[in-house]
């Protein structure tokens, strides 16, 4: 089912209201984020969403990610859903979502299931870790990501992937051994494996400090060097549109309650 590009940027703007919403908790209690992925290109590329794009993808430090988790409930409005393997026993996932109650998306890979979890539009939040930077924990790094693919829920990313929590949380746990704190200067910035998606690695200088750049008019923190970190994501020419047929979206569906 194509969207209809007004209901596509109707949800593009609930998004950004969140977006908004979870920003000012954040300063309120000084945590750190950036926009990542599909965002960060498109903050980047577009100076706001790309054009078909249907989630807002954020990263934390594995501490402020931690802390957020514990203020969330307390802190965000009626309008989002804090949804985690928690607060929602039907998700399957590791990682934070924030879910819109004025909207809501059918994924393709959820098409025609009987969906018991929240399905509002979305923000995804992942957290991050540090490894030191060497030829071994590049490889170890990347051998887990694969393992961790291979034993996660469904997903666009993962769309032969087997729910095996148990084994995943094995493997995330010795990822999360090699952080090394933010700290040292000679040590790599890395997704956890919680987001099951690419398994990138960042010199830290490129990321940190954070600077603030313009998305849909606002400004939102994104890595110091942001080229550097979309390089490390996307194997093509991220500056260049691409075929029409290769532009990928989440939604097979999507709804906004009036």
């Amino acid at each position: 089912m194509a969207i209809d590009p007004k209901v596509l940027r109707e949800a593009q703007l609930i998004m950004l209201e969140m977006l908004v919403e979870f920003d000012a908790i954040c300063k309120k209690h000084n945590l750190q984020y950036w926009l990542d992925s599909g965002t960060l290109l498109g903050a980047v590329r577009h100076q706001g969403f790309i054009p078909w794009d249907d989630d807002i993808d954020l990263s934390m430090p594995v501490e402020d990610y931690r802390r957020f988790k514990e203020i969330a409930q307390d802190e965000l409005s009626d309008n989002i859903f804090f949804q985690t393997r928690q607060t929602d026993k039907e998700f399957k996932f590791d990682y934070i979502k924030l879910r819109s109650n004025k909207a809501s998306i059918v994924e393709f890979h959820e098409k025609e299931k009987d969906i018991k979890y929240h399905q509002g539009i979305f923000i995804d939040i992942f957290p991050m870790l540090t490894m030191p930077n060497t030829e071994f924990h590049q490889a170890f790094y990347e051998d887990a990501f694969k393992l961790i693919r291979d034993v996660s829920s469904i997903s666009l990313h993962t769309p032969n992937g087997k729910d095996h929590p148990k084994v995943r949380e094995a493997l995330l746990a010795a990822i999360n051994e090699m952080h090394e704190g933010w700290e040292k200067e000679d040590i790599k910035v890395i997704y956890s494996g919680k987001m099951p998606d690419v398994a990138a690695w960042f010199d830290i200088k490129e990321v940190f400090p954070l600077k603030r750049i313009s998305f849909e008019g606002l400004e939102f923190p994104v890595p110091h060097n942001p080229e550097h970190y979309l390089s490390a994501i996307y194997s093509f020419n991220f500056m260049e549109l691409p075929p029409e047929d290769k532009r990928t979206i989440h939604a097979h569906e999507m709804k906004i309650k009036y």
